[in-house]
């Protein structure tokens, strides 16, 4: 009588698609940075709209901002015991609600809340998409893969902002909204198809993600992308009026510099989380004097149209390439509060747009003209260096955990 043998069979583990994954993720920042630059771009309309005057509309990308401030370090928290992937999905989802909740808002005042609202998941979905996109991956190709996501922003300035205010100024500006309610749909199905199911840590806790704000090195990671970012905004914010102004730009070429603007992000992104993947502070040390260097140029090339184009370009990029930097810093300083760590970036970035608008137009406001942004940028970014280097010296003494 002979014996079968019985071979157990392996069960079959799903490969993750981590191109698509990652693309998936990126398709988020895509509708983020839709939603979030576009609307400089129709403010004009949104005065008329809800007659309003122009500090009125302003507050209403403030109210933003203050949403990704107070939402990121919170959402984060919260959402620590959840699958990385449901958390993703949850935040998008609240996210494109309530962009939808912005086009049906009737007055200002829902309007203002409905944008502080949008503003909540910004920095928290980034934060988890960076993280799930560092853990589809190798350590040595972290800085590619979370410059990968966050390239969506970068691309959103090239294609997303400039059509949408095409559709804004010409059908009606709260149609902006529905398309973003669109990006954020498509976004929720490609997450659902594509990013991998992942259990979350046994030990996760909210206590144990807010652990992550009692590290030094955390703090000094978000004050160098508050004051070493600040410069990037003071110069964007006032662009139109320097290109117009100073550079003698017709206006109708404003969005050939916005997207210019927009190349040199995607352009700086890429080529910033390949520089982090050989060295994070190597990065951050040498891309800060360089952010420095770009914007001195820019002060000075902005008075010729050939060469204030150029620059556009190299400012975009020099700028950006901070960023993979900065994330995974985050990471590296809070290894076991991934999400909040990461998320704090976009409260850093977020405050940073503030103080570099704030700084730009006070020295505008001197007199100094719409050039002094940009040296006062310049200056900015030699402080965050200061940062990095301190950063830098501290973890000598005082190596970061594994």
């Amino acid at each position: 009588m002979s014996s079968i043998t019985r071979t157990p069979t392996t069960p079959t583990v799903k490969t993750p698609n981590i191109g698509a994954a990652i693309f998936a993720l990126a398709m988020g920042g895509v509708g983020i940075g839709v939603t979030e630059f576009t609307m400089m771009g129709l403010l004009k309309e949104v005065e008329q709209g809800l007659n309003i005057s122009t500090p009125e509309a302003g507050h209403l990308i403030s109210a933003y901002a203050l949403g990704v401030v107070v939402g990121a370090p919170l959402l984060a928290a919260v959402g620590a015991k959840l699958p990385r992937k449901h958390l993703a999905l949850g935040l998008m989802l609240f996210f494109t609600l309530a962009n939808l909740t912005s086009y049906l808002a009737p007055d200002y005042g829902s309007m203002l809340f409905s944008r502080f609202a949008a503003g909540l998941p910004h920095g928290a979905f980034f934060g988890v998409a960076a993280v799930i996109a560092a853990s589809l991956v190798s350590p040595s190709r972290r800085g590619w893969a979370i410059s990968m996501v966050m390239a969506g922003l970068s691309v959103s300035n090239v294609i997303g902002v400039p059509a949408a205010t095409w559709v804004g100024q010409t059908f009606g500006w709260r149609l902006l909204f529905v398309l973003v309610g669109g990006i954020g749909v498509l976004t929720l199905i490609l997450l659902w198809k594509y990013v991998p199911y992942q259990a979350p840590h046994p030990d996760a806790s909210i206590r144990r993600e807010l652990g992550a704000l009692k590290r030094l090195q955390v703090w000094l990671a978000i004050l160098i992308g508050i004051v070493g970012f600040g410069g990037f905004f003071a110069t964007y914010t006032y662009i139109a009026h320097t290109m117009t102004l100073v550079a003698g730009i017709p206006a109708t070429l404003l969005p050939i510099v916005v997207a210019l603007y927009g190349l040199g992000m995607v352009a700086g992104t890429v080529v910033g989380g390949r520089l982090a993947d050989k060295s994070v502070m190597g990065t951050l040390y040498w891309v800060l004097p360089g952010i420095a260097v770009a914007l001195v140029v820019y002060a000075v090339a902005v008075h010729w149209p050939w060469s204030a184009f150029v620059m556009v370009f190299v400012v975009g990029a020099s700028g950006s390439m901070l960023i993979p930097a900065l994330q995974t810093r985050l990471l590296d300083a809070s290894p076991d509060a991934p999400s909040l760590a990461s998320s704090l970036n976009h409260a850093a970035l977020n405050v940073a747009n503030a103080l570099g608008a704030f700084l730009g137009g006070l020295v505008i406001a001197w007199g100094w003209g719409f050039v002094a942004p940009a040296l006062v940028g310049a200056v900015l970014a030699i402080l965050g260096l200061a940062v990095a280097v301190a950063s830098g010296l501290l973890e000598r003494k005082k190596p970061l955990a594994a």
